[in-house]
């Protein structure tokens, strides 16, 4: 494993790189996991100019996963120790601006071609965080390993401060995210429009008719579980839903099967944001989204940048109001889709077919030059899960570690990380690291509904910049927890990622 992946970085190495000036880039991969774009095309007078004055960017990636349960007992819990590897990249090109508008196009592939770095075709259901680099759907089809899509395709139109996108695209925010932490990124269809004409205020709009989830080969309903084939289908595996919104967080009682007979399979995504920062070192950010006749929400959040001698002390606080407009009737207040108004008590529920709950966090953040300090609490009302099955998590940036999700109904966790930049110290160049502890209190209540039980979790990141446009980056997961009540012991693993960028 660490032999091939020695082998890739070499070949990355030899690949030529177009640079954006003598320091930076054409583009450089944030710690987020996110590009940062340096050099752009430019406006120009032709259309013949809009294509010869394009530019393309171009990346090569590998990323290899280890899962190791401490109860690996199929029999009794399910679980399966597992293994995964892919290889790929993605081409992307964007023409040069005429009179305002421009035009973009991504295409990504991703394979798993070595049979010894993955798991057998009978037990793709059971990989875990590596199930993205590949699409299981496809595999448990009968179908290859690999694949390639056109995950971005899309129009723009920018006027003064005003940007309209149409099309296959990417949109950062707080309910959706690209969650690039894979091979492909997690994209949307659909219309955007940003603004920034009202001074320190960037207004967005959002309106998605279909997602694509990043291990998917095509883009589907933003919220139904499941398609009209599969759930027709008398087979008797998971592979039924699997080219649905199968997200990890999907609320499953929002399924074709429940969704079709009131005629609604075909949802649209509304978002809307706002973020201003009149106020000096104060931030402000509010969030408002929808699937339309199903559910909704509304975040607000503030943080407050205090200097300190030389520190700065960040105080933030973060609530979500979660508001059922005829979803939790439909699918259940639980995220599992067995919960409803029979079952509800026994199930640790209050309201079964209720989707109303909120989401409260804070954190304080302490920096100076290299060093970040963070410590952060969440704490989710005993009423409905949330639902967000878009990779923006809710808790994110607050308590959320690794490859959890703490945002099941009476959910309390607390977390403190500790980040440094060792290149930035004048020590390692091109190094930092991040370590994150965690400690999540679940509701022992609602295990019968698919809660897990109360856990810590040590999450770390390696980080290693290689002249500018390689990246190496190790992440570990170390999760601790308790047995079930049932004395079944479920929850506990370590998890270790190895991710190789080169961009061109």
């Amino acid at each position: 494993m660490i032999k091939l992946a020695v082998s890739t970085a070499s070949v990355c190495l030899l690949a030529s790189s177009v640079q954006a000036t003598e320091n930076k880039p054409k583009r450089q991969l944030k710690n987020n996991m996110m590009i940062q774009t340096n050099l752009s095309p430019k406006s120009v007078d032709s259309i013949t100019e809009m294509f010869t004055e394009g530019m393309l960017y171009g990346r090569l990636r590998s990323n290899t996963f280890k899962w190791d349960w401490k109860n690996d007992d199929v029999a009794a819990t399910g679980n399966k120790d597992n293994k995964a590897f892919g290889l790929g990249g993605s081409l992307i090109y964007k023409t040069a601006s005429l009179s305002g508008v421009s035009a973009m196009a991504g295409l990504y592939y991703t394979t798993s071609p070595f049979s010894g770095l993955r798991m057998d075709d009978a037990d793709v259901g059971k990989v875990k965080a590596g199930k993205d680099t590949y699409s299981r759907y496809q595999v448990a089809n009968g179908g290859a390993w690999s694949y390639a899509v056109l995950a971005e395709a899309a129009l723009q139109y920018k006027m003064a401060d005003t940007t309209f996108l149409a099309g296959r695209q990417i949109f950062e925010s707080f309910l959706t995210k690209s969650n690039d932490t894979k091979m492909i990124p997690n994209t949307f269809e659909g219309y955007t429009l940003t603004t920034k004409a009202v001074p320190n205020t960037r207004i967005r709009g959002a309106y998605f008719t279909a997602q694509k989830l990043r291990d998917h080969t095509t883009f589907h309903d933003v919220i139904t579980y499941g398609t009209s084939v599969d759930a027709n289908s008398s087979a008797s595996t998971n592979f039924r839903n699997w080219d649905g919104n199968d997200d990890s967080g999907v609320h499953k009682g929002l399924s074709y099967k429940n969704l079709a007979p009131v005629g609604k399979t075909n949802n649209a995504l509304i978002i809307a944001d706002i973020r201003n920062t009149s106020l000096e070192n104060l931030q402000v950010d509010v969030t408002y989204g929808s699937v339309p006749g199903l559910f909704s929400s509304l975040t607000g959040e503030v943080n407050y940048k205090i200097a300190m001698g030389g520190f700065s002390l960040t105080p933030g606080v973060r609530y979500m109001k979660q508001m059922d407009n005829g979803g939790g009737a439909i699918g259940g207040a639980g995220l599992s889709g067995t919960i409803n108004a029979t079952n509800a008590s026994a199930m640790g529920y209050t309201d079964g077919d209720s989707l109303d709950t909120s989401l409260a966090m804070a954190r304080l953040v302490l920096k100076k030059g290299p060093l970040k300090l963070q410590v952060g609490y969440s704490a989710v009302a005993d009423e409905a899960d949330i639902v967000t099955p878009w990779r923006g998590f809710p808790t994110g940036g607050y308590t959320r570690a690794m490859a959890q999700y703490n945002w099941r109904a009476n959910t309390k966790t607390s977390a403190a990380e500790i980040y440094y930049d060792f290149d930035k110290a004048g020590m390692i160049s091109g190094f930092n690291a991040l370590a994150r502890y965690a400690m999540q209190n679940f509701d022992e209540a609602k295990q019968a509904g698919g809660v897990q039980a109360d856990s810590n979790i040590l999450h770390v990141d390696l980080r290693k910049n290689f002249a500018k446009t390689l990246y190496a980056i190790v992440r570990i997961g170390l999760v601790d927890a308790d047995t079930r009540l049932n004395g079944t012991e479920k929850d506990s693993y370590n998890e270790y990622r190895f991710e190789l960028n080169y961009l061109f």
